[in-house]
Protein backbone atom coordinates (compact mmCIF):
# COMPACT_ATOMS: atom_id res chain seq x y z
CA UNK A 1 0.00 0.00 0.00
CA UNK A 2 1.29 4.04 -0.58
CA UNK A 3 2.26 5.80 1.82
CA UNK A 4 -0.15 8.29 3.17
CA UNK A 5 -0.09 11.85 2.52
CA UNK A 6 1.62 13.42 5.19
CA UNK A 7 0.39 16.46 7.41
CA UNK A 8 2.13 19.23 6.32
CA UNK A 9 2.66 20.54 9.84
CA UNK A 10 4.12 18.36 11.99
CA UNK A 11 6.81 20.51 13.14
CA UNK A 12 3.86 22.90 14.73
CA UNK A 13 3.67 20.07 18.11
CA UNK A 14 6.11 18.85 19.63
CA UNK A 15 4.01 16.44 21.85
CA UNK A 16 5.54 13.83 24.00
CA UNK A 17 4.10 10.61 25.99
CA UNK A 18 4.65 12.94 29.32
CA UNK A 19 2.60 16.08 28.07
CA UNK A 20 0.11 14.51 26.00
CA UNK A 21 -0.65 12.83 30.07
CA UNK A 22 -0.40 15.84 31.23
CA UNK A 23 -3.04 17.23 28.79
CA UNK A 24 -5.04 14.55 28.03
CA UNK A 25 -8.43 15.65 29.17
CA UNK A 26 -8.13 18.80 27.47
CA UNK A 27 -6.79 17.08 24.29
CA UNK A 28 -9.83 14.28 24.84
CA UNK A 29 -12.52 16.80 25.55
CA UNK A 30 -14.52 15.76 22.17
CA UNK A 31 -13.79 11.89 22.15
CA UNK A 32 -14.01 11.01 26.21
CA UNK A 33 -11.47 8.48 25.66
CA UNK A 34 -9.60 7.13 28.40
CA UNK A 35 -5.73 7.06 29.12
CA UNK A 36 -4.53 4.18 28.01
CA UNK A 37 -2.33 1.74 30.63
CA UNK A 38 -0.61 0.69 27.65
CA UNK A 39 2.85 2.82 27.09
CA UNK A 40 2.73 1.21 23.36
CA UNK A 41 -0.41 3.03 23.50
CA UNK A 42 0.01 5.85 24.84
CA UNK A 43 3.11 6.37 22.30
CA UNK A 44 0.43 6.33 18.98
CA UNK A 45 -1.67 8.89 20.69
CA UNK A 46 1.78 10.92 20.38
CA UNK A 47 1.87 10.09 16.70
CA UNK A 48 -1.31 11.30 16.51
CA UNK A 49 -1.47 14.75 18.45
CA UNK A 50 1.83 15.43 15.98
CA UNK A 51 -0.43 14.72 13.06
CA UNK A 52 2.16 11.52 12.22
CA UNK A 53 -1.26 9.72 11.02
CA UNK A 54 0.28 6.80 9.21
CA UNK A 55 2.88 6.36 12.38
CA UNK A 56 0.06 6.35 14.68
CA UNK A 57 -1.96 3.76 12.68
CA UNK A 58 0.32 1.30 12.75
CA UNK A 59 1.31 1.99 16.19
CA UNK A 60 -1.77 1.57 17.84
CA UNK A 61 -2.46 -1.52 15.56
CA UNK A 62 0.65 -3.32 16.72
CA UNK A 63 -0.22 -2.27 20.09
CA UNK A 64 -3.33 -3.74 19.53
CA UNK A 65 -6.64 -3.84 22.62
CA UNK A 66 -6.45 0.14 23.56
CA UNK A 67 -4.46 0.92 20.85
CA UNK A 68 -6.96 -0.37 17.99
CA UNK A 69 -9.14 3.07 18.90
CA UNK A 70 -6.02 5.13 18.09
CA UNK A 71 -5.20 3.76 15.07
CA UNK A 72 -8.99 4.49 13.92
CA UNK A 73 -9.17 7.76 14.75
CA UNK A 74 -6.03 8.32 12.78
CA UNK A 75 -6.85 6.35 9.97
CA UNK A 76 -10.35 8.71 9.99
CA UNK A 77 -8.75 12.10 10.37
CA UNK A 78 -6.41 11.27 7.28
CA UNK A 79 -8.87 9.38 5.12
CA UNK A 80 -11.50 12.77 5.96
CA UNK A 81 -8.81 15.20 5.69
CA UNK A 82 -5.65 13.99 3.65
CA UNK A 83 -5.90 11.62 1.09
CA UNK A 84 -6.82 12.67 -2.10
CA UNK A 85 -8.23 9.61 -3.63
CA UNK A 86 -10.99 8.69 -3.69
CA UNK A 87 -11.79 4.91 -3.70
CA UNK A 88 -8.92 5.07 -1.29
CA UNK A 89 -10.61 6.89 1.34
CA UNK A 90 -13.86 4.50 1.00
CA UNK A 91 -11.30 1.26 1.72
CA UNK A 92 -9.78 3.38 4.68
CA UNK A 93 -12.93 4.10 5.90
CA UNK A 94 -14.75 0.36 5.62
CA UNK A 95 -11.39 -0.76 7.21
CA UNK A 96 -11.84 1.23 10.35
CA UNK A 97 -15.75 0.33 10.60
CA UNK A 98 -14.55 -3.72 10.53
CA UNK A 99 -12.29 -3.30 13.22
CA UNK A 100 -14.54 -1.31 15.27
CA UNK A 101 -17.06 -3.85 14.98
CA UNK A 102 -14.50 -6.18 16.38
CA UNK A 103 -14.34 -4.42 19.06
CA UNK A 104 -18.12 -3.70 20.04
CA UNK A 105 -18.54 -7.45 20.08
CA UNK A 106 -15.11 -7.87 22.40
CA UNK A 107 -16.25 -5.11 24.12
CA UNK A 108 -20.39 -3.83 24.04
CA UNK A 109 -19.96 -1.43 26.48
CA UNK A 110 -17.24 0.88 24.90
CA UNK A 111 -18.87 4.11 23.71
CA UNK A 112 -15.74 4.62 21.53
CA UNK A 113 -16.16 1.52 19.66
CA UNK A 114 -19.82 1.98 18.85
CA UNK A 115 -18.33 6.21 17.91
CA UNK A 116 -15.76 4.94 15.74
CA UNK A 117 -18.02 2.31 13.61
CA UNK A 118 -20.69 4.91 12.69
CA UNK A 119 -17.87 7.62 12.06
CA UNK A 120 -16.34 5.20 9.31
CA UNK A 121 -20.01 4.21 8.25
CA UNK A 122 -21.23 7.98 7.72
CA UNK A 123 -17.75 9.27 6.05
CA UNK A 124 -18.09 6.27 3.54
CA UNK A 125 -21.96 7.22 2.74
CA UNK A 126 -21.09 11.04 2.13
CA UNK A 127 -18.53 9.03 -0.33
CA UNK A 128 -20.99 6.99 -1.94
CA UNK A 129 -23.95 9.41 -1.70
CA UNK A 130 -26.01 9.79 1.55
CA UNK A 131 -29.54 8.78 -0.45
CA UNK A 132 -27.49 5.23 -1.88
CA UNK A 133 -26.54 4.84 1.57
CA UNK A 134 -29.67 4.94 2.99
CA UNK A 135 -31.28 2.85 0.58
CA UNK A 136 -28.62 0.12 1.59
CA UNK A 137 -29.72 0.05 5.33
CA UNK A 138 -26.76 1.99 6.36
CA UNK A 139 -28.22 4.81 7.93
CA UNK A 140 -29.74 3.35 10.64
CA UNK A 141 -26.67 1.17 12.01
CA UNK A 142 -25.07 4.82 11.71
CA UNK A 143 -28.04 6.44 14.37
CA UNK A 144 -28.13 3.44 16.06
CA UNK A 145 -24.35 3.02 17.14
CA UNK A 146 -24.14 6.93 17.77
CA UNK A 147 -27.43 6.59 20.46
CA UNK A 148 -25.94 3.69 21.69
CA UNK A 149 -22.20 5.77 22.08
CA UNK A 150 -24.24 8.48 23.89
CA UNK A 151 -26.13 6.27 26.12
CA UNK A 152 -22.51 4.73 27.44
CA UNK A 153 -21.16 7.87 27.80
CA UNK A 154 -23.27 11.02 28.01
CA UNK A 155 -20.61 13.04 27.70
CA UNK A 156 -19.26 12.07 24.39
CA UNK A 157 -19.39 15.45 22.22
CA UNK A 158 -18.14 13.73 18.94
CA UNK A 159 -20.66 11.27 19.18
CA UNK A 160 -23.54 14.39 19.62
CA UNK A 161 -21.99 16.41 16.54
CA UNK A 162 -22.14 13.40 14.39
CA UNK A 163 -25.70 12.37 15.29
CA UNK A 164 -26.49 16.28 14.52
CA UNK A 165 -24.65 15.28 11.39
CA UNK A 166 -26.83 12.51 10.63
CA UNK A 167 -30.24 14.07 11.45
CA UNK A 168 -29.16 17.29 9.38
CA UNK A 169 -28.38 15.13 6.37
CA UNK A 170 -31.12 12.76 5.99
CA UNK A 171 -33.27 15.09 5.94
CA UNK A 172 -31.50 17.37 3.62
CA UNK A 173 -31.23 14.62 1.25
CA UNK A 174 -34.65 12.95 1.26
CA UNK A 175 -36.82 15.81 2.97
CA UNK A 176 -38.64 15.86 6.45
CA UNK A 177 -41.41 13.87 6.22
CA UNK A 178 -39.66 10.81 4.95
CA UNK A 179 -36.72 11.30 7.07
CA UNK A 180 -38.85 11.10 9.85
CA UNK A 181 -41.10 8.50 9.17
CA UNK A 182 -38.47 5.95 7.52
CA UNK A 183 -35.22 6.83 9.36
CA UNK A 184 -36.33 8.68 12.64
CA UNK A 185 -34.40 11.89 11.38
CA UNK A 186 -36.16 15.48 13.33
CA UNK A 187 -34.25 18.98 12.79
CA UNK A 188 -35.55 19.94 16.20
CA UNK A 189 -33.15 16.57 17.78
CA UNK A 190 -30.22 17.43 15.63
CA UNK A 191 -30.03 21.02 16.33
CA UNK A 192 -30.39 19.88 19.69
CA UNK A 193 -27.03 17.45 19.43
CA UNK A 194 -25.26 20.38 18.26
CA UNK A 195 -26.28 22.59 21.28
CA UNK A 196 -25.27 20.03 23.43
CA UNK A 197 -22.06 19.28 22.33
CA UNK A 198 -21.23 22.88 21.85
CA UNK A 199 -22.40 23.16 25.84
CA UNK A 200 -20.03 20.38 26.57
CA UNK A 201 -16.83 21.34 24.49
CA UNK A 202 -17.41 25.42 23.48
CA UNK A 203 -14.33 25.99 21.59
CA UNK A 204 -14.95 22.63 19.47
CA UNK A 205 -14.19 24.04 15.52
CA UNK A 206 -15.23 21.10 14.32
CA UNK A 207 -18.90 21.18 16.17
CA UNK A 208 -19.06 24.82 15.04
CA UNK A 209 -18.52 23.71 11.41
CA UNK A 210 -20.46 21.27 11.66
CA UNK A 211 -23.68 22.99 13.08
CA UNK A 212 -23.00 25.62 10.62
CA UNK A 213 -23.55 23.35 7.98
CA UNK A 214 -26.60 21.63 9.39
CA UNK A 215 -28.05 25.00 9.97
CA UNK A 216 -28.12 25.60 6.12
CA UNK A 217 -29.48 22.20 5.11
CA UNK A 218 -31.98 22.39 7.68
CA UNK A 219 -33.21 26.27 7.74
CA UNK A 220 -31.47 27.72 4.74
CA UNK A 221 -30.58 31.05 4.14
CA UNK A 222 -32.53 32.68 7.17
CA UNK A 223 -29.79 30.95 9.65
CA UNK A 224 -26.96 31.93 7.25
CA UNK A 225 -25.86 34.80 9.27
CA UNK A 226 -25.71 32.58 12.20
CA UNK A 227 -23.96 29.73 9.88
CA UNK A 228 -21.38 32.38 9.63
CA UNK A 229 -20.78 33.59 12.77
CA UNK A 230 -20.21 29.89 14.04
CA UNK A 231 -17.66 29.63 10.95
CA UNK A 232 -15.71 32.96 12.00
CA UNK A 233 -15.54 31.42 15.68
CA UNK A 234 -14.29 27.98 14.47
CA UNK A 235 -11.77 29.67 12.44
CA UNK A 236 -10.58 31.90 15.51
CA UNK A 237 -9.54 28.73 17.53
CA UNK A 238 -6.40 27.88 18.70
CA UNK A 239 -5.90 24.35 17.49
CA UNK A 240 -4.24 22.02 20.54
CA UNK A 241 -3.18 19.20 18.10
CA UNK A 242 -2.81 18.53 14.60
CA UNK A 243 -6.51 17.12 14.57
CA UNK A 244 -7.48 20.68 15.66
CA UNK A 245 -5.82 22.40 13.18
CA UNK A 246 -7.22 20.15 9.91
CA UNK A 247 -10.87 21.15 11.61
CA UNK A 248 -10.00 25.15 11.86
CA UNK A 249 -8.62 24.79 8.30
CA UNK A 250 -11.45 23.23 7.06
CA UNK A 251 -13.71 26.06 8.71
CA UNK A 252 -11.33 29.16 7.29
CA UNK A 253 -11.88 27.51 3.59
CA UNK A 254 -16.13 27.70 4.03
CA UNK A 255 -15.36 31.19 4.92
CA UNK A 256 -13.11 31.64 1.49
CA UNK A 257 -16.11 29.84 -0.01
CA UNK A 258 -18.58 32.29 1.22
CA UNK A 259 -16.41 35.43 0.13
Amino acid sequence: MAHWTPFPHTDRYGWDALRVQQQWSALHLGDAEPLPDDPAALQAWVHFHNGEFEQAAAAGLAAGGAGITVANKATGVYATYLEPREQTRLDLFLQMAERARAQVAANPQYANAWYWNAYALGRYCQGISVAKALAQGLGQQIKESLEKAIELCPQHVEARIALGTFHAEVIDKVGALIGGMTYGAKKEVGLQMFEQALALHPRSAIGMVDYANALVMLEGEERMDEATALYERAAACEPLDAMEELHVEMARAELHEES
